[in-house]
């Protein structure tokens, strides 16, 4: 890892705090049947991401949508036949959509659901770092805007992104890859490859820490470890299992366990729970109150998606996701390349 190139990281003072609205079981009820009335009405589909509000993902599963990770949202908004998504998520889900289906009309609960690690690779500046490389293969994240996707040669997930490198690795290639430093630095290490690392990082994922880990994984010795690869590498290397959100769930159910400690966002204990009932799940340690986020194991801009906002978005038809058109063509190309990698 080039620890001469600048820190992108967030700080604190750049997350905002948001409280979701309480709500009574009565009104997400009345709010879950106006959105089911409204989804037919447009003749839309709801995508949400393993993130966001447990009511509006058992929403999308009960209405024919899809609850799922980056990728999957992605390729399951494509080829749905819905001439409106509606991604509930963070902004580049909803431009990734856009992307992909650029003849559909694409809606989000709200505009102001941001991503740290986009926030942390401003275009100009990435531009800039791709310009001073001109020899290195560009690899992005998916958590990045349509402008830094129209810069690179391929997009990844987390789910796909260890394979793709070591794929372009074998061929010889020299990595430029851009923006979590963490996942960029695991992928690194599984592959060997020669990667040059912009230095971004998940506010969330960014605060879980080793040694309240050690302590925790003591009270709890017989438990499983669960680490999304945007972790540190120390909690990455006390893992059972790494990956992406989707690999994440599907381990929890394959791996002998009863017990498992997670490190990702909270939000998706709602599908661990649904899908092993009979397991308990606990959330790694950010250290409480003393750590550096105002988000610790839950994203602010993931919470910002509300029964509420997503009904006022499909009946306003306000909060719609528009792209250039020039930069979505070229964003496409490196998109399309993930889609068609053979995964398996």
């Amino acid at each position: 890892m080039d620890l001469s190139i600048k820190d992108y990281s967030l700080t604190p003072a750049d997350v905002p705090v948001f409280e979701p609205k309480l709500v009574s079981d009565a009104r997400k009820n009345e709010l879950k049947e106006e959105i089911r009335e409204l989804l037919r009405k447009q003749d839309a589909v709801l995508v949400a991401h393993y993130y966001v509000d447990g009511d509006i993902q058992d929403l999308a599963s009960e209405t024919g949508g899809c609850v799922s990770d980056s990728l999957e949202m992605a390729r399951f908004g494509c080829n749905h036949s819905a001439s409106t998504l509606i991604v509930s998520g963070v902004r580049f889900m909803g431009e990734t959509a856009k992307i992909l289906s650029p003849d559909k009309r694409v809606l989000m609960p709200t505009l102001e659901a941001e991503c740290s690690l986009d926030l942390g690779c401003p275009p100009d500046e990435f531009a800039k770092f791709c310009d001073a490389n001109p020899d290195r293969t560009v690899v992005v994240y998916a958590n990045t805007s349509v402008e830094v996707k129209a810069l690179s040669d391929w997009v990844v997930t987390s789910s796909v992104g260890l394979k793709i490198v070591e794929h372009l690795a074998a061929d010889g290639e020299k990595i430029l890859w851009a923006p979590d430093k963490h996942l960029g630095h695991y992928i690194q290490t599984q592959t060997q490859a020669d990667m040059l690392l912009w230095s971004g990082a998940c506010v969330v994922h960014e605060e879980f820490k080793y040694r309240a880990l050690v302590d925790l994984k003591k009270v709890y010795p017989d438990a499983g470890l669960l680490v999304h690869p945007e972790s540190p590498a120390a909690v990455i290397e006390e893992a059972d299992c790494v990956g992406s959100t989707s690999q994440i769930v599907r381990a929890a159910g394959e791996l002998d366990y009863d017990t498992f400690i997670v490190a990702t966002d909270r939000g998706l204990f709602h599908q661990l729970r649904k899908m092993q009932p009979n397991k308990r799940f606990i959330e790694a340690p950010t250290a409480g109150d003393g750590a550096m986020c105002r988000s610790c194991a839950h994203c602010p801009w993931m919470a910002m998606n509300e029964l509420e906002t997503l009904r006022d978005s499909l009946l306003s038809l306000d909060n719609e996701i528009l792209v250039d058109e020039e930069t979505a063509m070229r964003a496409l190309k490196p998109l399309q390349r993930m889609l068609d990698f053979p995964v398996n």
